[in-house]
């Protein structure tokens, strides 16, 4: 059986869906400052504001798998 990338989306949760959509958002929102026309330091403060949302979300993301994960192991084990 073939699944499609938006088949596989679809399956996740609505929290992973959004969060991966926010990382999508800003990294996307960082790429396009980082060559837009702005100077240097306006330029590199939008750039690193922007970064940091995105590892913010993916270390939350992160964090909130592994949570995940330890809870179903204890839940097994017990």
């Amino acid at each position: 059986m073939s699944t499609t990338v938006g088949d596989q989306i679809r399956q996740l949760e609505l929290e992973t869906r959004i969060q991966y959509g926010l990382m999508f958002l800003f990294g996307a929102l960082c790429l396009i400052a980082a060559f837009a026309p702005l100077e240097l330091l306006v330029k590199s403060v939008v750039v690193s504001t922007l970064f940091g949302f995105t590892a913010g979300i993916w270390v939350s993301h992160l964090v909130q798998i592994v949570q995940k994960a330890a809870e179903q192991q204890t839940a097994g084990s017990a």
